[in-house]
């Protein structure tokens, strides 16, 4: 179960202002916890384990700090940055977009080619921003392709060659599959439900958005 942000429930759809995580939290945490004290009891025995769990973690980690690439962490992580700022911006067109998705694959590619020179356990400032650059990684590679394949403006997501909010075709919430080792997206969707977990309220249908 997860809670929070982390769960993305999309309580708030592609509405993202500061503090809206509380009611995820509190709804949801609340929900989890109830759903929990019905599912687990005292005294109860647990499934072993399997003999490799923990097992991809520890490989991600001795991967990383065993690294013996030709490019610092830091200049992978600028490179990032600078694709993000130019091509993936509020304001978006699909051109710009597209070569964003070009130059963000090929940033992508070179984590293959990353150098660690700490290889120590304790306080390695090198690993831990290697860690953290992968994982930014990878939530660059899907915003941008996500943003390429969504043809409309929504919420934050604002296309200057599909100004309008399309909801006939993108009302539903996009799912993205990396694959590391090819270094490809798969984009799939799921549907936005229209209908509330309660009687006390009803649906709130989506309204344009107008300043």
């Amino acid at each position: 179960m997860s809670i929070g942000e982390a769960a993305c429930v999309s309580v708030h759809g592609a509405n993202r202002l500061g503090s809206n995580s509380l009611i995820d939290l509190v709804v949801f945490g609340r929900a989890a916890g109830l759903r929990c004290a019905e599912l687990i009891h005292a005294g109860e025995s647990q499934p072993e384990l399997p003999a490799d769990a923990g097992e991809r973690a520890l490989s991600r980690l001795d991967r990383f700090r065993n690294a013996k690439g030709c490019t610092p962490t830091a200049e992978l992580r600028l490179k990032m940055q600078r694709v993000m700022q130019s091509n993936c911006a509020v304001f978006r067109t699909g051109e710009v977009l597209q070569e964003g998705h070009q130059l963000i694959h090929e940033v992508w590619r070179g984590v293959d080619d990353i150098a660690v020179t700490d290889r120590s356990l304790i306080w390695n400032s090198d690993l831990v921003e290697t860690l953290e650059l992968d994982n930014l990684m990878a939530q660059a590679v899907v915003t941008m392709d996500s943003a390429l394949n969504r043809t409309e403006s929504r919420g934050a997501h604002a296309r200057e060659d599909f100004p309008d909010r399309d909801d006939q075709e993108w009302m539903k919430h996009t799912l993205a599959w990396l694959d590391d080792k090819k270094r490809e997206v798969r984009i799939d969707y799921r549907p936005v439900h229209s209908f509330t977990l309660s009687n006390d309220i009803a649906y709130i249908e989506p309204k344009a958005r107008v300043y």
